[in-house]
């Protein structure tokens, strides 16, 4: 499972296969990571075939990826990974570094289930990381230093943004773009059945909306300017864009998004509490 990619010789290793490992090692992938020996584990799974179209191999062997990787990214649903870490524990050494992904299981938790002396790195992906346009967030535990954190912002350097944060960001992380990608493709398709509603084919309008997101996205990011500040420009006394914007300031919008934050996140904190 050798990884030849931004950390020369790096051998790296994943546990699980879902959709959010997927997301970040076909990041890697697409970043220039050689993935030789890769093998992501995930028995039965329709996602370890997907893995497999990539270049990956796959085993039913959780320990096995011990045996051949410094680096294993952890990436199974948080209600099993308590689990694997008792399975995987007598042949984690020192020489280990664990990444985990998993929602709301924090580093205080992960330390508890592993030997002293394993390095932990706590990390908050999101699904666009497959194309590259991540946002990624990390915290590391008291085991893991500036190399670690180093080593882990190269490793995901083809994935998008990474960035350290202290760790009462990451559930955060997860109500705001783990889980708020999703609300955007929900956003995105009332727009574009507004769109059919009015009379403009599906097709088109799906095209449209995409890159109206992408715009706004860009022009947040490269301005800095408050998102405020560019919704205010974008309307004119009387025009149309006031017009629409009541609309949604009647249905609760920006309220209602807020509520989808807080509840993402207090879910994830409560994960941690199973």
């Amino acid at each position: 499972m050798a990884a030849a990619g931004p950390v020369q010789g790096l051998k790296v290793g994943c546990i699980g296969a879902g959709k959010m490992a997927q997301g970040v090692l076909g990041g890697l992938i697409l970043g220039g990571v050689t993935l030789d020996e890769l093998p992501p584990i995930a028995p039965g799974s329709h996602c370890a075939f997907s893995l497999q179209d990539q270049g990956c191999n796959t085993t039913h062997s959780n320990i096995s990826v011990l045996y051949e990787a410094r680096v294993v990214f952890l990436a199974t649903k948080p209600h099993v990974l308590p689990q694997v870490l008792v399975e995987i524990a007598a042949a984690l050494t020192a020489d280990h570094v664990i990444v985990s992904m998993a929602a709301g299981v924090s580093l205080q938790t992960l330390e508890k289930l592993v030997p002293r002396g394993v390095r932990i790195l706590r990390m908050c992906p999101n699904l666009p990381c497959v194309i590259q346009e991540g946002a990624m967030v990390f915290s590391r535990g008291p085991g893991a230093g500036q190399e670690e954190a180093d080593m882990l912002k190269d490793l995901l350097s083809g994935c998008g943004m990474c960035e350290e944060v202290p760790e009462s960001y990451m559930d955060i992380h997860t109500g705001i773009s783990g889980s708020g990608v999703a609300y955007v493709y929900l956003f995105a398709e009332a727009l574009v059945e507004g769109a059919v509603k009015m009379g403009m084919p599906s097709a088109i309008s799906s095209r449209i909306a995409a890159q109206t997101l992408l715009g706004a996205a860009k022009m947040m990011l490269e301005t800095g300017e408050h998102p405020a500040k560019l919704r205010s420009d974008v309307c004119t006394p009387g025009g149309t864009t006031i017009h629409g914007l009541h609309e949604l300031e009647k249905g609760a919008l920006k309220a209602t998004v807020m509520n989808a934050v807080e509840a993402a996140t207090k879910r994830a904190r409560d994960l941690d509490k199973r």
